[in-house]
């Protein structure tokens, strides 16, 4: 439901513009001091990030400023962003709006991979910013009466946080799989997808075998499916990701993944994404459904004791598996 607009300035909140905050974005305008439109987009886009920056500082909530697209002078020459990094949860878009304003544009390059859109309103004079509020997803026209206050931004990146420090906790012990040890959550494909999705799903292209200790060819081949929930960004709809396992060797293991849709779904959502990252949260593999995909897949191998992560995305919204072999 609409807010009334009455009601929401009772929830913004004016802050002065620092002098720091000035002096930073008057040295990143220099380098396109030829053309005055961009110099003015930097200017106010930089004013933005710090103000927001500052309130979440006095909030207590930990950022890193400098590792922003909006700190990179060549990404910020080429792209209209007011990005900041919020530690361990992702960015936040800081967009400013010019007192009054009823809506604030939101650029195309900076509708995904953002965990959340800040609005700042500027008085003509830029002495004060104010944070007029948060959404934590962006249309390209967001009507600023469809804000939410700033106190729900920062239970949201509580929410954020305690999600993210679960996912950093749990670690996936994929040689207990051989063991027929499995996590609760990790079930049978078929309990996943029922029987018949469950025979179609998937298996190795490849058919060699492993030879056993005893000398005969055995294959050693362990699949287990978790159900993914992305909550608003699938409507309300999970999906499955199916984990299968083949040991080739003592030293050597080869790990298929697959998401499929769940329930009645016979589509994953386009760009849907699957993303395989490394011991040090670099992106090692990744896939993107397209339309009418009923499923995507990824291959690889490792050795024990290696760690993996896995992250299931859509737009801004993500959930993150670790495993170790």
């Amino acid at each position: 439901m609409t807010k009334n607009m009455q009601q929401l300035q009772n929830f913004f909140l004016p802050l002065p513009i620092t002098e720091a905050a000035r002096e930073t974005a008057q040295k990143f305008t220099q380098q396109v001091e030829f053309c005055p439109k961009k110099a003015e987009q930097i200017r106010l886009n930089t004013l933005a990030v710090c103000a927001v920056n500052n309130y979440l500082n006095m909030m207590g909530i930990d950022t890193n400023i400098s590792a922003g697209d909006s700190w990179n002078p060549v990404l910020r020459l080429c792209a209209d962003i007011a990005d900041l990094e919020v530690s361990g949860i992702g960015r936040l878009e800081c967009r400013w709006v010019r007192s009054p304003a009823k809506q604030c544009d939101i650029p195309p390059e900076v509708l995904e991979d953002r965990v959340g859109y800040v609005v700042v309103q500027f008085d003509e004079a830029l002495r004060e910013a104010t944070l007029l509020g948060f959404t934590p997803h962006a249309i390209a026209h967001l009507p600023i009466d469809e804000l939410q206050p700033l106190e729900d931004l920062l239970a949201h990146l509580a929410q954020l946080k305690l999600k993210t420090a679960e996912n950093q906790q749990q670690v996936v012990r994929l040689s207990q799989w051989f063991d027929r040890l499995f996590e609760t959550e990790w079930q049978s494909v078929e309990t996943i997808l029922g029987q018949a999705r469950a025979n179609l799903a998937f298996s190795f292209r490849r058919s060699d075998t492993v030879t056993g200790g005893s000398g005969e060819n055995r294959e050693e081949r362990i699949r287990r499916a978790k159900l993914i929930d992305l909550g608003m960004q699938l409507a309300g709809h999970a999906v499955a990701l199916i984990v299968e396992l083949r040991a080739r060797s003592e030293q050597k293991v080869d790990i298929l993944l697959q998401v499929h849709p769940a329930g009645s779904q016979i589509y994953l959502p386009p760009q849907l994404q699957l993303a395989v990252l490394d011991a040090a949260e670099q992106l090692f593999l990744e896939a993107q459904a397209r339309k009418a995909d009923n499923y995507i897949q990824l291959q690889f191998s490792g050795k024990p004791g290696e760690k993996f992560s896995v992250k299931v995305a859509l737009g801004n919204v993500s959930i993150t598996e670790n495993f170790i072999i």
